[in-house]
Order: C-alpha cells, then structure tokens, then sequence
C-alpha cells in the first residue's frame, strides 16, 4: 500500500542530489542551473521529498541561513506530476520552522505569490529580471575596475557585510571558484563596489552587484560584459531606476517581475541604494 503523500517524509538533501535537484528543475520548465544548486546545497540547506515511485524528488527548496538576523529560502520546486496537491505548502510550512524567529525572504513569481502571501510573507519590493547581449554604446563611466585578487577577499567581505546588514563570508568566500569573473571598482585605492559573473547555461548571471553609486555599478557591469561573449541576465531591484534604464539602452531586455517578499521585519537590513543585485535569485 503507497504511503499518502502528505505522510511522505521531508529530508535534507545533499551534493548527491544535485542531479536530482536539477532534473525537477527542467520537469518545470527552468534551466537546469546544475551550477548554482552545487551552491546552494554547499552554502544551504535543502530540503526534498523523494518520490515514492522512484522518479526523483516530488519537491525541493534552499534554505540559506545568514546567522539569526535572515535566512532566504529559493529554488522552491514541485514536480509538474505533483502540483496543486498541498505539497509546496506543507514543504514551505516545514522550512519556515527550521529557523525558528529568524525572520525568512524570497523573491516569488507571480506564480507562487499568492501561497507565500497566506503564509504570512509580506510584499516589499521588486526586481526586474534582465537578459542579452551588452552592446557598448557612448561613454563609459570614469570609474577604475579590475580582476579581484585574494587580497581584496577582506575588504570585499567588510563592504558586502556593510552594505547587505549581515555577514555573508560562508557564501562571499565561494566566489571565486564559483563566479568565471569576480571585479572590483576602487578609487584612491578604497573598495567602492564588487560585482561576480557566473555560468548559467548559455548566460552569465551578474550578481552579487554592490556599488557605492549607479555610476560605479555601471562600470562594473560594462566591465564583466568586457570578458565575456555570452549575454548577460540580472535581476535588479526595480528602485535603482537609472541603472535599469541604462542596461536596456545597452541591448539587455526584460523578461519578469519577482517580488521580494519577507516574512517577519517589514524591510530587510542593509543598505539597498548600494545593493544593486543579489548573489543568486531563485523564485518560486
């Protein structure tokens, strides 16, 4: 006799299940991204179901711990076989209480809004999602950038915690096997911004992005474009107005809307006029 599948037990996945992970990814419709799940499963927590008929996982998600002041959940998947059957929302309910009352956000497509909306996450924003071919076009903006180095690691690491509100070593330290690229902006040599490109499929995601203004950030995007042929995609919270119409004036196009949701504080730490992309997006 099958066991229901509400009784089917929640685990912690592992890196034995990446394959796994992006096998439900594709059953849906996205990009495998085999890549950014090795992250998120090294740098998080997973969480599955098994599907008792041996085909994979039923669902997955990411939780992504950063001390007691926010976690993020992504990556939150039911295979296509398994949807409208309760199984995001008992996944979800059981994520939520891993990190007891530290408070939990999200970016969420238009699809998954209204589930996370009834468990209590609340709407604080947006970000516009991205893609193509940077084209270089006019002036570039007067702003020195270069290749990281692994001196710059501690400077880096003290400018991202001050610009997100939270520590991030456990994931910032990954980058640079993580990202192809990994860039620094300094002036008089003061870190003012540090942006990574990494392989995703045919693109290379631009993120994290942090910037002391649009100018810089800029730069920094013009100057990853500058080392790959691939297009580009990003997702850049949608009040950093200037820089969206200027990433678009320079051949990359919108494709979605997510919002950011939060469940707890009505807004997040940190300071978000120098946050101009996260590390890594993964809607739901």
């Amino acid at each position: 006799m099958s066991t229901p599948l509400s009784e089917l037990p929640i685990r912690r996945l592992t890196t034995d299940d990446l394959i796994s992970c992006a096998d439900l990814s594709e059953d849906r419709g996205w990009p495998r991204e085999e890549h950014k799940w090795g992250l998120l499963l090294t740098a998080g927590t997973g969480y599955g179901i098994d599907d008792p008929a041996g085909k994979g996982l039923v669902t997955a998600c990411v939780l992504t711990s950063y001390g007691s002041g926010l976690a993020a959940i992504g990556m939150m998947l039911v295979a296509e076989r398994y949807t409208r059957q309760g199984v995001a929302r008992r996944l979800m309910k059981h994520v939520l209480a891993e990190p007891g009352d530290t408070p939990v956000t999200l970016h969420a497509t238009p699809y998954g809004q209204p589930l996370y909306e009834e468990l209590g996450f609340a709407n604080i924003g947006r970000a516009e999602m991205v893609r193509g071919r940077f084209h270089s076009s006019g002036p570039l903006p007067d702003v020195t950038t270069r290749p990281a180095t692994a001196e710059d690691l501690p400077a880096v690491l003290r400018l991202d915690t001050e610009v997100f509100g939270l520590d991030r070593t456990h994931m910032i330290t990954r980058l640079p096997a993580f990202a192809d690229q990994l860039r620094v902006a300094e002036e008089d040599g003061v870190l003012t911004g540090y942006a990574a490109a990494w392989p995703n499929m045919d693109t290379h995601v631009v993120g994290p992005l942090i910037a002391r203004d649009t100018e810089t950030a800029k730069a920094l995007i013009a100057s990853l474009a500058a080392g790959t042929d691939r297009a580009l995609r990003t997702d850049i919270d949608v009040r950093h107005e200037q820089l969206l119409t200027w990433v678009k004036e320079h051949g990359l196009e919108p494709t979605a809307f997510n919002a950011v949701m939060v469940h707890g504080p009505p807004a997040l730490p940190g300071d978000w006029t120098r946050r101009f992309a996260p590390l890594s997006v993964a809607a739901g």
